[in-house]
C-alpha cells in the first residue's frame, strides 16, 4: 500500500463576501480533490483543541498522528530538530522571528511578521550582530546561541548546563503573526522568564535601529527588521517513530522548519525540493514531481504546502484561491494519476493542520475537512471537497489525531 498525505497548510476558512459567500475551499477549482472526495469520504477532524495554541505546531503534530497533549513541549524545539539541533536536559528552544513594529499613535503595531519577506542572509547579519553584541554579555555565561534559519524564521538556543533557564510550563509567549496590524501592548511574553525575553527583544531593537542591514532595506524600498520577536518556547520533545506507531514509512516535503522538525523527530527523511519556498511564489510543480518520485522509495510521502496559511495572513482571498487551485493542479493530480499508474493499492488523505481566518488573518481553533479515499474506503456520496460538505459529515475526528490511524487501517 502506498499512502499520500497532502496538506494544505490554513485553507480552512469561513464563508467570504468577497467569494460570493463560499469558503475558499467552495471557491477553488479543484476538480481532482473533488473526485477524490467522490470516491472516497469526506470528514472533519479537530487538530486544534480549544486548550492548546491553534497553531501549525499543533495541528501539524495531530494530523499525523500524535496526541499533543502528551507529546507537545514548544513549536521552537520541533524547528530546532530539523537543523539538527540536539537539546539537552535544561535546554530550551524559543523561536525568534524577525519582525517589523511600527508605533502608530495608539502604541506599537505588529506591522509585518516576517519583515517585509527579509532574506535569510539579511537576517543571519542581524542575528550574528546580537550574538556578537548581546549574547557574548559575560550575565548570559555563554548560554545564549541566536541560530539563524529560513527568511524571518530563527532560533534562539538556551544551554541550561551553562545558565538555568528561568521559563517553565507557565512561561506564555504570543505567536507575531496573530498579531499583524494590532498595538501589541498585550502580545509581550509574560510569567516566569518572560521579563528575560522581553530584555533580549528589547535590546534587539535597539541594535537594528541603526544596522548596516536595514539601512540598505530601507534604501531599498523594503521595510525594516525592527527587532526580533521571541515565542514558542520549550524543552527537548520525545515522539515514538512513525514506523513503529503505525507501520509506514514515510518522507516529507516541505518548506517550513517546523515540518522538517516534526518529520526529523518521528523518523521521516525529509525531500528538499528546489524553489519549494513557503510562500506563495512556491513551486507548485516541483513538489509534486518530487513527491511522485518518491513513491519508489517510501511507502508514505507527505507533501505540505505553506501558501493557503500565508495567504490567510496576508488577507487575501484571491491568493488563497489560486493556491488552493495550484495543489490541486499540480500536486493532487499528478500524483493520483501517477499512483493509478502504478497498479499498486494506494490511499490518499488532504487535511489542513488548522484553519485560519482570512477575516482575522488568524490561525482559528475548529474543525477542518478531511479527503479520505483509496483502496478500502467505501465512498460515502460525498459531492465534493471544501467546509460545508465535512460540516454535515457524519464520520468526525473530534480528537483531530485518531484520523491517521482511520487512514491506515481503513476504518
Amino acid at each position: 500500500m502506498k499512502y499520500v498525505i497532502v496538506i494544505p497548510d490554513g485553507a480552512a476558512d469561513e464563508a467570504q463576501g468577497s467569494l460570493g459567500g463560499k469558503t475558499p475551499l467552495e471557491a477553488a477549482a479543484t476538480p481532482h480533490m473533488v473526485a477524490l472526495a467522490k470516491r472516497g469520504v469526506v470528514a472533519r477532524a479537530c487538530h486544534t483543541p480549544k486548550s492548546l495554541p491553534a497553531g501549525s505546531e499543533i495541528g501539524n503534530l495531530s494530523l499525523l498522528g500524535y496526541d499533543p497533549f502528551a507529546h507537545f513541549t514548544g513549536r521552537a524545539p520541533m524547528e530546532a530538530a530539523a537543523q539538527g539541533i540536539e537539546l539537552g536536559e535544561g535546554d530550551w528552544a524559543v523561536r525568534c522571528n524577525t519582525v517589523t513594529v511600527e508605533d502608530h499613535g495608539d502604541g506599537p503595531v505588529m506591522v509585518d511578521f516576517t519583515a517585509d519577506h527579509i532574506t535569510s542572509e539579511e537576517s543571519a547579519a542581524l542575528l550574528k550582530t546580537l550574538q556578537d553584541e548581546v549574547a557574548s554579555d559575560p550575565k548570559w555565561r555563554g548560554a545564549l546561541e541566536f541560530v539563524p534559519g529560513v527568511s524571518y524564521r530563527n532560533l534562539l538556543i538556551w544551554r541550561g548546563d551553562k545558565l538555568a533557564a528561568p521559563f517553565s510550563n507557565d512561561t506564555r509567549t504570543q505567536a507575531p503573526h496573530d498579531w499583524t496590524d494590532l498595538v501589541i501592548h498585550d502580545a509581550h511574553p509574560k510569567g516566569p522568564g518572560g521579563g528575560v525575553l522581553v530584555d533580549l527583544m528589547e535590546a534587539s531593537e535597539r541594535i537594528f535601529a541603526d544596522h548596516s542591514v536595514n539601512k540598505k532595506r530601507v534604501a531599498e524600498g523594503h521595510k525594516p527588521a525592527t527587532s526580533v520577536w521571541l515565542w514558542g518556547q520549550g524543552g527537548a520533545p520525545t515522539l515514538q517513530p512513525f514506523a513503529e506507531k503505525f507501520g509506514p514509512k514515510g518522507a516529507m516535503i516541505t518548506a517550513v522548519d517546523l515540518l522538517r522538525g516534526i518529520a526529523a523527530l518521528v523518523g521521516w527523511d525529509r525531500i528538499e525540493v528546489p524553489g519549494a519556498t513557503g510562500y506563495l511564489d512556491t513551486d507548485y510543480a516541483a513538489k509534486g514531481r518530487y513527491a511522485i518520485d518518491a513513491l519508489g522509495k517510501y511507502d508514505m510521502v507527505c507533501v505540505h504546502v505553506e501558501a493557503p496559511d500565508e495567504a490567510s495572513h496576508e488577507g487575501r482571498a484571491d491568493e488563497k484561491v489560486k493556491a488552493i487551485e495550484e495543489i490541486d493542479r499540480h500536486i493532487v493530480g499528478p500524483l493520483v494519476e501517477a499512483l493509478e499508474k502504478r497498479g499498486e493499492p494506494w490511499r490518499m488523505m488532504i487535511s489542513p493542520d488548522h484553519p485560519t481566518f482570512l477575516s482575522t488573518k488568524k490561525h482559528t481553533h475548529g474543525d477542518v475537512p478531511v479527503c479520505l479515499a483509496g483502496e478500502g474506503i467505501e465512498a460515502d456520496g460525498a459531492a465534493s471537497y471544501d467546509d460545508k460538505v465535512a460540516a454535515a459529515s457524519e464520520l468526525a475526528f473530534p480528537n483531530g489525531w485518531d484520523a491517521m490511524r482511520w487512514f491506515i487501517k481503513g476504518s
